[in-house]
């Protein structure tokens, strides 16, 4: 846990998006599972919120933008939606709908990878 929960701050301090990040939950049950929770407030006033938890080599995940404390945009890999191409992996846009996600469920990629989304994309498109 603590070598995810370095690099899950380093790489949101690092990002050039987010001026504070906080850890608000870490729950350590054992070497191999864990819950994690954080949130970085963003420039642009929104705030990405990262929820993983892993138990063995399973990892939920959501990465979750917050625009006035309410949801605007998600990934996450909740098994609700069989029928996306991506499943269990899916992205809740901000029009409501269920779409494919290019996340595989590995915090190393995906964090990087919802980083350049929330980059290439002005306020107004979120």
């Amino acid at each position: 846990m603590p070598v995810l929960l370095s690099f899950l701050v380093t790489t949101l301090q690092q990002s050039g998006l987010c001026h504070s990040v906080r850890v608000l939950e870490t729950h350590p049950f054992s070497d191999r599972q864990f819950a994690l929770k954080l949130r970085a407030e963003l420039f642009m006033g929104d705030i990405l919120q990262v929820r993983i938890y892993r138990n063995e080599d399973h990892i939920d995940y959501s990465y979750q933008l917050l625009r006035e404390n309410q949801p605007v945009l998600r990934w996450d890999n909740k098994e609700h939606f069989p029928e996306i191409s991506t499943y269990p992996h899916h992205f809740h846009s901000p029009s409501g709908q269920v779409q494919p996600s290019l996340l595989s469920g590995e915090p190393v990629a995906d964090l990087p990878e919802v980083l350049r989304f929330l980059t290439s994309r002005s306020p107004d498109q979120s």
